[in-house]
């Protein structure tokens, strides 16, 4: 399985998240049903009723690290024809990108 069990304080590990944030755009209520039968709380900003500037607080940590993998021309375009490929390439890019900031800390 390509995602990690979660640790959870009490009870067998959990391998679904507990909540998931959203923007306006997947503000459906057939996805909110959805997720609530695999017990995951939605946290998605609704259309007309809040702001989705609330959500932009979470939302930049999920931005800055998409465009960190990005900044690998390899992963932009999908050039690998296999996702076993694509997927070597994404853990690759993640532990370089580790490694550079942990470097960075160290100096």
């Amino acid at each position: 399985m390509a995602v990690p069990t979660v640790r959870s304080r009490r009870g067998p590990r959990r391998r679904r998240p507990g909540r998931l944030r959203a923007d306006k755009g997947y503000d459906y209520e057939h996805l909110r049903i959805w997720l609530r039968e695999r017990n995951i709380t939605p946290k998605t900003a609704r259309r007309g009723v809040e702001s989705s500037e609330r959500l932009g607080r979470h939302r930049w940590k999920v931005e800055r690290t998409v465009s960190w993998l990005f900044s690998y021309r390899r992963l932009t375009v999908r050039y690998e024809r296999t996702s076993r490929h694509f997927a070597a390439f994404l853990a690759l890019a993640a532990t370089l990108i580790c490694y550079k900031k942990l470097a960075k800390l160290t100096t």
